[in-house]
């Protein structure tokens, strides 16, 4: 019967260190990826009790391929993104059932309106209101997970899927509104140009709405239930 040999804390933290090196810095990647490796190196020193835990380690981390941890990384990051945009639909679905449909055709009449009566002088005003409040709000919260981060010192790959890429589609729309606005301004007088602005408008001002004031209070609870030691360093 082969002896169990099973790792140190001290080659446990070797292993931390390694995954750091290879450029793995959210601490739930890196325990995931240490669980891995430290499982696999004691499975080698069942068959090879006298190889060095280096040696044992480099075999264990050739398993992983030309591209190491990354191929890893890249799935559960698109894991994570997968799941979180499942909740902002759910969030955004929300916005078209009563009593929320209320204020949502609210925003769509003072669009369409505004867009009647003012064109693109009110359509780019619009744009540049909900950007920067959106923007100014997303600093915010990134000053209070880097201040989270810096407590704790462990950054969470969630806690990033989250924080740091709720504006980003905001930004896409706004940017890419100002441009469509800018090359067909003249139409924005039309009342089926208005129709069409004023929807994209509404979607806008919900999709930031909820990345800036509801997903955040939703991303506590996540993370917590994801790390549960999340919740010592979430107050």
């Amino acid at each position: 019967m082969k002896k169990d040999i099973k790792l140190t804390p001290e080659q446990i933290q070797e292993l931390y260190k390694f995954t750091r090196q290879h450029f793995v810095e959210h601490y739930d990647m890196q325990t995931e990826l240490v669980d891995h490796l430290a499982n696999d190196i004691e499975q080698i020193w069942q068959e090879k009790p006298t190889l060095s835990f280096e040696d044992a380690k480099k075999i264990s981390f050739k398993k992983f391929g030309v591209f190491g941890f990354m191929d890893v990384y890249g799935a559960r990051q698109g894991a994570l993104q997968k799941k979180y945009m499942k909740i902002l639909w759910q969030h955004a679905k929300a916005w078209f059932r009563l009593p929320k449909i209320i204020a949502t055709f609210a925003f769509y009449y003072f669009f369409f309106r505004g867009l009647i009566e003012y064109g693109d002088t009110f359509a780019l005003s619009i744009i540049g209101v909900v950007v920067v409040f959106g923007l100014v709000k997303h600093i915010l919260l990134l000053r209070k997970v880097k201040k989270r981060q810096k407590l704790s010192g462990k950054k969470w790959l969630l806690e990033d899927i989250i924080f740091k890429g709720l504006f980003l589609g905001g930004g896409m729309i706004g940017i890419n509104l100002f441009n469509i606005i800018n090359i067909s301004s003249p139409d924005v007088y039309n009342i089926f140009w208005a129709v069409f602005y004023a929807a994209i408008f509404t979607i806008m001002v919900v999709y930031v709405y909820i990345s800036v004031e509801v997903l955040p209070k939703k991303a506590e609870e996540l993370l917590i239930e994801y790390y549960p030691e999340y919740s010592l360093i979430s107050t």
